[in-house]
């Protein structure tokens, strides 16, 4: 079906699909980097978040010493959380220090961060992060480890050197005592919720393919008319000019030349062959005006045919020899006019494969019988010649008696 199409409509149509594929595999390129560009902005401000917590965290474990005795909001693992809150207030995410050995409760992680520490703490201490989805809904969980030093090591190492107010809290044989220097304590889990960030990509990508599509619609329709007005269109009258000179066989067609591309130099290639055949034509016209002039003139039958015997000239002789006129004789077969039109048939196509024929360039006797069937006896030669790349072959027939 592809084969029965047009030209014109088989370059939309390849040019289409062709454009087609690369916007889509555009587009879909353009999201992926959209995606991963967002995924590092989110991966990138939880960095931040949790950066800021853990050096909020160490200053204070450094800076303030008995004041968290009458103020728990100065606690460090208090105020860092606190002022994580006060970071992330409206944006969604979800910000808190976790520990497999916490003190508050709300510092238990659950099972994705509880892996993530164990894997910190078997495995040397490096951030970690993951895109998950919960209840239908992706976010980016990221972990940075928080690393016991000396200052955590006041309230985190042994009970006998912790502080009067944690030992209260936290009797000796708690799990959250007995950390030592360089020990992942901790880690500061952030949660940033990609919903938005994914939705706001489509949007993108939404109007990416409504401006683009639209874009992509008037290229193919400019570049179709300007392709169909600068190469279909003259090579589809080169086309139809050809196919006009193949019914009617008149050279005398020229196309005209706008331009020097290929285009230009196939319109002058065409206008250079009609000249040429218009010029070869008229030589051949010429030629078989004087074979027709010549063999009028002469004083025996002959009779010119092609390779399958149908006669294509004749003279005033032969007519009078066959009884009909030369319109008559003209597609008439001379094989049907012979007695042993067979053999000379035969002849002729020996003449085709082995380039010579008894028959052929000799002169034999013959016989042959006029329009009503009366025989004649006739010595008869055959030449050959050329005409437009076709043998023709010439009879001239001379009258004997028995």
């Amino acid at each position: 079906m592809f084969s029965r199409l047009s030209v014109t409509t088989k370059f939309n149509l390849i040019s289409s699909l062709l454009l087609m594929a690369l916007f889509v595999a555009m587009a879909y390129g353009s999201y992926r980097r959209e995606q991963t560009l967002i995924l590092k902005s989110a991966i990138d401000h939880a960095r931040s978040i949790a950066h800021q917590i853990i050096e909020t965290r160490d200053y204070l474990s450094r800076s303030v010493t008995r004041e968290p005795e009458q103020n728990e909001n100065l606690i460090p693992q208090v105020a860092a959380s606190r002022i994580a809150q006060q970071l992330t207030r409206g944006s969604g995410y979800y910000v808190r220090q976790i520990s497999l050995r916490y003190r508050n409760p709300d510092n238990r992680p659950d099972s994705f961060e509880a892996a993530q520490l164990t894997h910190f703490r078997d495995a040397t201490a490096v951030e970690t992060w993951q895109v998950t989805q919960e209840k239908g809904r992706k976010s980016l969980r990221y972990l940075l480890p928080m690393m016991a030093d000396t200052s955590c090591l006041t309230c985190h190492g042994s009970f006998e050197t912790a502080p009067r107010f944690v030992q209260e809290r936290f009797p000796v044989g708690h799990f959250s005592y007995g950390y030592k220097l360089g020990e992942v304590i901790g880690a500061i889990s952030v949660s940033v919720p990609m919903e938005n960030l994914y939705r706001q990509i489509g949007a993108n990508l939404k109007g990416d393919i409504l401006s683009g599509g639209f874009v992509l619609l008037v290229f193919i329709a400019v570049s179709g008319w300007l392709i169909r007005r600068s190469i279909l269109i003259p090579v589809k009258t080169v086309a139809a000019s050809i196919a006009e000179v193949s019914r009617s066989g008149n050279f005398s067609e020229r196309l005209e030349k706008k331009g020097q591309d290929e285009i230009g130099e196939l319109i002058g290639s065409f206008n250079e062959l009609m000249a040429e055949l218009d010029r070869r034509t008229v030589q051949r016209v010429e030629s078989e005006d004087r074979y027709r002039n010549f063999i009028e003139i002469a004083q025996s039958p002959i009779v010119t045919f092609m390779a399958d015997g149908k006669i294509v000239i004749s003279n005033k002789k032969a007519e009078n020899l066959f009884g009909l006129t030369k319109q008559e004789l003209l597609g008439q077969s001379i094989f049907e006019f012979m007695e042993k039109g067979d053999e000379l048939q035969s002849a002729v196509t020996a003449y085709f494969s082995a380039g010579s024929s008894e028959l052929i360039g000799t002169t034999t006797r013959q016989k042959v019988r006029d329009v009503c069937g009366r025989l004649f006896n006739v010595e008869m030669v055959i030449s050959v010649s050329q005409s437009d790349q076709n043998p023709m072959f010439s009879a001239i027939l001379r009258a004997v008696e028995k």
